[in-house]
């Protein structure tokens, strides 16, 4: 059969040939991927003559070809235009491939190879570069277990291959629980407080899933979105239940995310650390638990006095409000009437906000045009080639100098064959070493509109695009030699940093000028709206925090345990205990995650490291600082940045680099002001 991913692309910057491929060509590729990768690591580790660091390293580098190009594809197709046929295929492939990263990382003639060079390197002549890389792969064997005994290695594969079966189940189990979650309503009325456009969608929505009436669906996330404008409290109490509910119950993830984090103890233990946070941490930024509590620490106490005031507030205009009933601050009431408060106290309504943010402005005249301004970007959408689905949009992305940097993809709608929230993938890598530069794509969950009508967006939706874009960018101006450091292979307690930097954009004057025009009239939107948004935005940070820090606080407690604590665990009762001993069970601030939903930690790599949004978040408001401040040109200030920083990838220690391009260590003074934490 001929299969498109058995040799490279011929499309411009080798663009995966989506028009070619089809779904029953993932398993062949991945079995000869497979097969190539360890033929491939047998000859490396085979090699009569004593290693170096072209036969050795290099050679690993260049390894793996066909494995690389379909798992670049399959993996984002699975998480964003699934089918059963793909689910089937993740569930036999993550194993196997679990099973290959061990064939590679515990082969102990190739670690011999890679420890003999390590413990040479001083005297092999190597770039910084190449002194990096060795250094990595090095203690990326040491990680993996390559210092075990026989017996000891033989567990952990074991522990591997069943850790990845659990997340690969656990991740297929959320989309089905969030699936089965939607809320069907039979009355229009229901539904009052929604805008026209979106009582539509949901009727459509509905039809979509073949059901009568109107259908809404959840995203990814404890308190949805919609909570902030359905009037009728039930129908909000309904869609909060529904939200929380998932993956406890009939579904199995409450029992899977025990066993994970178990198995995930276990592994620590084996490895030589008390817990798998531990373990993680010992590879980041952060370096020790230690730091990561130091700094959670400094946050927990303002945020909950905070979130505590602006619940006062919420309850006396939630008691003025209510004909009768419960007076009482539910989870399903704050985002209401959060909304009401601002909309009294600032004068602004979020649905005011929204003529003034179509996507294709926001995109072109917002994300794209402050690229342009901060870096020198230009874009030009190529509607010559096809993405992976209809919705999909492919743009050339151009230098200052006129030169081709790479290509953008943008899949901005949800849809029921993709998981919630939003992110970003590499389908091509940059690498000088391979002649490859960067092909990004940028998945997110914006609501489509009805045929016909503009996509208008929230303000966190317009956040969310910046966002992204900003790992977009970390990946096409990825400037490194070997694949191993290309674009977000950085400690996962910095990957965040770069997008975050990135939303500061969406706020900046003469960017939102450009960009935040009215659908109709082209009128941009009024100084004294956006003046009100930023102050009714400052409200809710408590609120922000809290939630996000109670997820946090989760994802730390579940990766403390230590493997003498095998017993099963009741996550429900798991979880309070959690927040309670960390200060943060407040009933009315669920956490943005709970167990049986939390994707970013058992079912992707955020495995203890959730905190990392935080951590990046010290170094964005710190930079953020840095942009704002002096007389220097942006453009002057984007290239240092781009080139410090965002260039490096993996193959510069991130904090050392960060200090050579600040002048100074990051300092969390900005991240307090920020986020109203520092009275």
């Amino acid at each position: 059969m001929s299969n498109p991913f058995f040799e490279p692309s011929t499309l411009p910057y080798q663009l995966p040939p989506f028009a070619e491929i089809r779904e029953e060509h993932y398993l062949p590729a991945f079995e000869a991927g497979i097969a190539q990768k360890l033929a491939e690591i047998d000859a490396i580790a085979a090699t009569a003559t004593a290693p170096t660091f072209a036969d050795t390293v290099v050679a690993l580098e260049l390894s793996g070809a066909i494995l690389t190009r379909v798992a670049n594809v399959f993996f984002n197709i699975s998480s964003s235009d699934s089918t059963p046929g793909s689910e089937a295929i993740e569930s036999e492939m993550s194993p196997k491939l679990a099973a290959l990263s061990d064939a590679m990382l515990l082969n102990q003639d190739l670690f011999a190879r890679i420890r003999t060079l390590f413990d040479q390197r001083d005297t092999l002549g190597l770039s910084a570069e190449e002194s990096r890389l060795l250094e990595r792969y090095y203690n990326r064997f040491v990680r993996a277990g390559a210092a075990l005994s026989a017996s000891e290695r033989d567990q952990l594969r074991a522990w591997n291959m069943e850790l990845a079966s659990a997340t690969t189940e656990f991740k297929h189990n959320i989309m089905a629980a969030t699936k089965a979650a939607t809320l069907f309503l039979d009355s229009e009325g229901e539904l009052a407080g929604l805008a026209p456009a979106a009582v539509t969608a949901a009727a459509e929505n509905a039809r979509s899933l073949d059901h009568d009436g109107w259908a809404l669906s959840l995203q990814n996330v404890s308190n949805q979105p919609v909570l902030a404008e359905l009037a009728d409290r039930e129908v909000r109490r309904r869609m909060m239940m529904a939200s929380l509910g998932r993956g406890f119950g009939d579904n199995p993830n409450a029992e899977l995310a025990g066993r994970i984090a178990r198995l995930r103890a276990a592994r620590a233990a084996l490895l030589g650390y008390p817990d798998h946070a531990s373990y993680i941490v010992a590879d980041q930024t952060a370096t020790t638990t230690d730091a990561v509590e130091e700094m959670l620490s400094q946050l927990i106490g303002p945020a909950v006095t905070n979130a505590e005031r602006e619940a006062a507030e919420l309850t006396t205009a939630m008691r003025a409000g209510e004909a009768s009933g419960d007076a009482e601050l539910r989870s399903w009431d704050w985002q209401f009437w959060s909304e009401k408060v601002r909309a009294e106290r600032f004068s602004v309504d979020a649905d005011a906000l929204r003529p003034y943010l179509e996507l294709e402005r926001v995109l072109r005249d917002g994300v794209f045009y402050a690229a342009e301004q901060v870096y020198g970007l230009t874009f030009s959408e190529r509607t010559d080639l096809v993405g992976y689905h209809p919705e999909v949009r492919v743009f050339e992305v151009f230098d200052a100098d006129g030169s081709g940097l790479g290509l953008f993809l943008g899949d901005f709608f949800a849809r029921p064959s993709k998981r919630g929230g939003a992110w970003m993938n590499e389908l091509v890598g940059q690498s000088e070493l391979m002649g490859t530069r960067a092909v990004v794509v940028n998945n997110l969950n914006i609501v489509k509109p009805p045929k016909s009508e503009p996509a208008l967006l929230t303000w966190d939706n317009v956040r969310t695009l910046f966002h992204e874009f900003g790992h977009a960018l970390h990946g096409l101006f990825s400037d490194v030699r070997y694949p191993f450091f290309a674009g977000t292979a950085v400690p996962r307690d910095f990957v965040e940093f770069p997008s975050q930097v990135n939303e500061m954009w969406a706020s900046r004057p003469e960017i939102l000028a450009n960009y935040a025009r009215h659908v109709e009239t082209g009128e941009p939107i009024p100084a004294e709206l956006l003046e009100k948004r930023a102050a009714a935005e400052r409200f809710g940070e408590g609120f922000r925090t809290v939630e996000y820090l109670g997820a946090t606080l989760l994802d730390w407690a579940w990766h403390r345990i230590t493997a003498d604590q095998s017993a099963d665990i009741d996550a429900e009762l798991f979880e309070e205990a959690a927040l309670h001993k960390a200060g943060l069970a407040l009933s009315a601030i669920p956490p943005r995650y709970r167990t049986g939903y939390f994707a970013h930690i058992f079912a992707g790599g955020y495995g203890a490291g959730y905190y990392s949004y935080i951590w990046s978040e010290v170094l964005d408001a710190d930079t953020v600082q840095w942009f704002e401040d002096g007389a220097a040109p942006i453009r002057e200030k984007g290239e240092r940045f781009r080139r410090g920083l965002l260039a490096k990838g993996g193959s510069v220690d991130p904090l050392a680099a960060y200090e050579t391009f600040r002048g100074r260590a990051p300092e969390i003074q900005p991240l307090l002001a920020r986020r109203g934490l520092t009275g």
